[in-house]
């Protein structure tokens, strides 16, 4: 056993485990933080460079569409 091994009682050995898991938790291994990292890198390159202006407009637009109902058509209730 490993407590046996490395001479500590068992719960030791438990308490440095959970110690250990603990720092781990939440992190990524460096695999997945590399696959990560390529694919932000892969989708940077597809955001459009357009002026600030032009992007609150179009937001304000989508807004303005939303409260008005989207596409201009009425609001149907289905009943069966």
């Amino acid at each position: 056993l490993t407590a046996e091994r490395l001479k500590l009682a068992k719960s030791q050995v438990v308490r440095e485990a959970i110690l250990d898991y603990a720092a781990r938790a939440g992190r990524l291994s460096e695999k997945e933080r590399q696959h990560m990292l390529r694919a932000f890198d892969d989708h940077v390159c597809e955001i459009p460079e357009r002026p600030v202006k032009e992007v609150d407009q179009e937001l304000e637009e989508i807004r303005r569409a939303r409260q008005e109902g989207g596409r201009g058509g009425s609001i149907e209730t289905h009943r069966p």
